[in-house]
């Protein structure tokens, strides 16, 4: 039996302004007039953007110490394993040609340490680093265990290649009386990292949190010992392993190791005359043909001293304009011809 006609159901759309597609829409209609306006603001917004960028790039005061081969002894000293606990220190003296006001960052500065390689990335335990199981070593390969079988915390070859050199500003009123320079670890990383991505294990006793683990096996001490002087800042909280444990894009990275505490003799910041850092050393980079250094740095409220930003502003801004000049002489021509034919 043939099925009538007003049994099949409809396929048209309901009859609304939606489904009709009757609603009111505007269509934008640009003009050669209004794209050439449109290009020629940009360029001039990113010029002005640049320019600004780049002089405020240019008032940071920052002073650069590349101790490697001044520290040659001790690097020799650290290439030889056995020699893990035997300490090597160095002093730096430098002169500070001008006042560097304001608040003072320092950073230890990497060249040819590539953080940025896959598996290099891949080698740590998120679980392990916000405290929920200690012993989840499952990602951290090679770095997961010790030869004796005991899991390692933390974990992976980011947390067993962390940075672990000593660095001491000093100032020098004269040849004998040397002032260290007030310098504080706290509030040198991300909010997100020291609270969030950071956790320790939900113990009273920190030590007791990581029995049945081991420590790295470039590292001196514990991660529950990382901190004589504040028992806060032992652990996965520790502000130093934090700032190491987020990898650099680049294989010349600096990371910020200390900022200056404004009290006593440096309110206004550092004043000119001479220092030295004392370094104990014990990161080496030899082994990789890499260098380190020591950088000193005022900041602005655009940041550091890289221009990159600045200069990006500034290269978009002169291929906009570039464009927009061709696209004006194009659209002069046409006029003109089009006005030629028009008076024929």
């Amino acid at each position: 039996m043939k099925r009538k006609s007003q049994d099949c159901p409809s396929r048209l759309p309901d009859n609304s302004a939606v489904k009709q597609q009757q609603l009111p829409a505007y269509r934008l209609q640009l003009s050669a007039n209004k794209i050439l306006f449109g290009f020629f603001a940009t360029g001039v917004f990113c010029l002005g953007v640049g320019v600004i960028l780049l002089l405020s790039a240019k008032t940071i005061k920052e002073v650069e110490i590349n101790y490697t081969e001044k520290c040659a002894n001790c690097a020799k000293l650290r290439e030889n394993a056995a020699n893990f606990d035997k300490e090597c220190n160095c002093s730096i003296p430098f002169v500070l040609p001008e006042t560097m006001k304001g608040n003072v960052y320092m950073y230890y500065k990497l060249y040819g340490f590539y953080q940025n390689l896959y598996r290099y990335i891949l080698s740590r335990s998120n679980s392990q680093l916000v405290g929920t199981d200690v012993k989840d070593v499952r990602n951290c390969a090679p770095f997961k265990t010790s030869h004796n079988g005991i899991p390692i915390a933390p974990c992976g070859a980011i947390a067993n290649s962390m940075f672990n050199d000593t660095i001491i500003l000093s100032y020098n009123l004269n040849s004998s009386i040397h002032i260290k320079v007030p310098m504080i670890r706290s509030g040198i990383t991300w909010w997100t990292d020291k609270y969030v991505k950071f956790q320790n294990p939900s113990f009273q006793n920190l030590s007791s949190a990581f029995a049945g683990t081991t420590k790295p096996p470039n590292w001196p001490k514990p991660a529950y010992e990382l901190d004589e002087e504040d028992p806060g800042n032992n652990g996965f909280i520790n502000d130093d392993f934090i700032v190491w444990m987020r990898t650099a894009a680049f294989p010349t990275f600096k990371k910020l190791y200390r900022r200056l505490h404004r009290i006593e003799h440096f309110t206004e910041g550092l004043p000119a005359g001479s220092y030295s850092f004392n370094i104990t050393y014990n990161f080496p980079v030899n082994r990789f043909q890499g260098e380190k250094a020591v950088v000193l740095s005022t900041l602005t409220w655009s940041g550091g001293s890289s221009l990159f930003l600045g200069l990006a502003y500034m290269v978009t801004g002169a291929v906009t304009w570039l464009a927009f000049f061709s696209m004006l002489a194009v659209h002069l021509r046409l006029r003109e011809r089009k006005m030629f034919f028009l008076q024929q």
